[in-house]
């Protein structure tokens, strides 16, 4: 297993991290569809993943209502010492009106309620879960000093914020001496590129380091869609919510990037899935990125993306495949490549 440095930290990351999303099955409709694993399958999830030198474990306060890390949890019971543990808040958790958001009530009550679910004394990552514009930063970054100093968590990060957000967050940090964000935990795929446009430069600047999560574009590059072929029976892409919600992406650009996967899946052996996660791991300021499984069997599928790489002829065709007309102003940056080159390292 190949290991990363998080951002501008010192902490090295393995460059798979097993998401727990599918960990309790219990409560949204949502977390139903990714899947219910539970006790002993768990366990064994979490050893295969650890005999893999996959040792990083995320999870949320809301996945399943806190199941998951309830169940997390007990999977790592004995072996704290051999894990790192990555989970998040800010979603809303409770009928309350102080039940959501990053203010110094909520964080500091999901903190206590994660590491009580998780059975552990502290977090290696904390993250907020999405930008809280009701908050002010210094609040929000006065309240995770606290939890640092208090050795509840150790390194902080965010997710799913947009540029500005997280560049003022890090100002914020900088004047006031307060922990800087070191992650941030961005939807990234094949079929989800605008990631790059903004958050990828920043975070080669800043030094953020990008935690990718849903890799496989929400589910559309696990090999089961493509030209010609029916849709999978079970999909969460099936479920409305799931369609409402993620990301959308248009048929016949799916199937012109599958194509090109298909392509090179017949030069290198590999499947689909392996190629569209090993795409991500080549791209600037990735330090690591989620996959997740319902059992071993998709679970030792995920581990075959590392080991090997894309040549570069093979990451240029998909790149080629993949992409996309840039929203405003990033086509107009694009178009002055000479001082504004796109992120290569």
């Amino acid at each position: 297993m190949e290991y990363r440095l998080l951002g501008g930290s010192g902490l090295k990351v393995p460059v798979l991290t097993l998401g727990t999303g599918t960990f309790g099955g219990k409560g949204h409709v949502m977390f139903n569809a990714w899947g219910h694993t539970e006790g002993q399958e768990a366990t064994r999830l979490v050893d295969i993943a650890l005999e893999a030198g996959v040792n990083m474990f995320d999870s949320a306060d809301v996945y399943s209502e806190g199941n998951s890390e309830t169940v997390l949890g007990q999977a790592i019971a004995g072996r704290r010492d051999q894990v790192l543990i990555s989970t998040k808040a800010t979603f809303r958790s409770g009928e309350g009106p102080n039940d959501v958001g990053s203010s110094r009530h909520h964080l500091t009550r999901a903190v206590e309620g994660s590491l009580r679910r998780l059975g552990t004394d502290y977090i290696d990552l904390f993250q907020l879960h999405a930008y809280d514009a009701q908050t002010p930063h210094e609040e929000v970054l006065g309240t995770l000093d606290d939890l640092v100093r208090a050795g509840k968590i150790r390194y902080v990060g965010v997710s799913n914020f947009s540029g500005w957000h997280l560049m003022k967050a890090l100002a914020v940090s900088e004047k006031y001496g307060l922990p800087r964000y070191v992650a941030h935990q961005a939807y990234y795929s094949l079929v989800g590129r605008d990631y790059e446009w903004e958050l990828m430069p920043l975070g080669l600047d800043q030094k953020v380091g990008a935690v990718v999560w849903s890799p496989l574009g929400w589910a559309r590059l696990t090999g089961k869609i493509r030209r010609g072929h029916p849709a999978p029976e079970v999909s969460r892409l099936k479920d409305p919510l799931n369609l409402e919600k993620g990301p959308q992406v248009s048929e016949e650009y799916l199937y012109k990037v599958v194509d090109a996967i298909d392509a090179i899946a017949a030069e290198t052996g590999k499947t689909v899935p392996q190629i569209a996660l090993n795409w991500v791991l080549q791209r600037p300021t990735v330090s690591t990125i989620i996959i997740g499984a319902r059992n071993e069997e998709q679970l030792r599928a995920n581990l075959g993306a590392v080991g090997w790489n894309l040549t570069p002829e093979q990451v240029a065709k998909l790149d080629e495949a993949s992409a996309v007309p840039r929203a405003y102003p990033y086509w107009h940056q694009a178009g002055f490549a000479e001082r504004n080159p796109f992120p290569t390292s």
